[in-house]
């Protein structure tokens, strides 16, 4: 390990996140956001390296993602939410592809490898929220885009996400403490409210509705299994 090591790895984890450049450039204390650019990204630059290598961190993440969840669907732990259907009907149709019975010799499935590849198109689509994941298949169907307007980008608006009622968004066991911890406190809120209050009233008990219908929803998923 040395200190270009450090900041390199550094620089990549902060490429991941929304706004990355001024990040870098106050968290390895540039002087110049220039001197951030330089560093990482400019067409042919190290800026351009450091992205594709950002990029490259992050399909295999999802790649990881997608596998576990795939492995999660074959014990019968079902994902929640809008876009649930969707994602399980994506996954039987690749576990079908691996029935030994029903594929020629030549064709059966035999590995880890394989699997992967056949996961992969599903990977590509697949972006991270605070509480759910998006499977950004049709953007004419998002609803971060929807409330925008702008229908036809490349990209959802995570931060505008309502999981809850998007038809690409679904909710894993993973997700279920960040919704609980949502939950919680918006009880907490809701009980120190005063009785004037109630237009606030009406808008947290609407918000605490919908975390715990999440709530259940995966919990329900879940319990499917056992």
């Amino acid at each position: 390990m040395n200190l270009r090591a450090l900041r390199r790895t550094l620089a990549i984890e902060l490429a991941y996140r929304p706004g990355g450049v001024l990040a870098t450039k106050i968290h390895l204390k540039h002087v110049a956001v220039a001197t951030t650019e330089g560093y990482a990204s400019r067409p042919g630059g190290a800026q351009a390296e450091l992205l594709a290598e950002a990029n490259k961190h992050e399909s295999e993440r999802n790649l990881d993602l997608v596998w576990e969840e795939f492995r999660n669907y074959q014990q019968g732990i079902m994902p929640a939410g809008p876009g649930a259907r969707e994602l399980t009907e994506s996954f039987a149709h690749i576990d079908a592809k691996l029935d030994p019975a029903d594929a020629p010799a030549a064709k059966v499935q035999r590995n880890d490898r394989e699997i992967l590849s056949l996961l992969t198109k599903r990977a590509k689509v697949l972006h991270l929220g605070l509480a759910n994941y998006c499977w950004f298949t049709d953007p004419s169907r998002a609803l971060c885009l929807r409330l925008a307007g702008t229908p036809t980008a490349d990209k959802p608006l995570i931060g505008m996400c309502d999981s809850a009622r998007c038809p690409q968004a679904t909710h894993h066991p993973g997700h279920r403490s960040v919704w609980a911890d949502h939950a919680d406190k918006t009880k907490t809120f809701l009980g120190e409210l005063g009785p004037t209050r109630r237009t606030e009233r009406t808008r947290l008990q609407a918000d605490y509705d919908r975390a715990t219908r999440v709530i259940t929803a995966i919990d329900t998923a879940t319990e499917a299994s056992t």
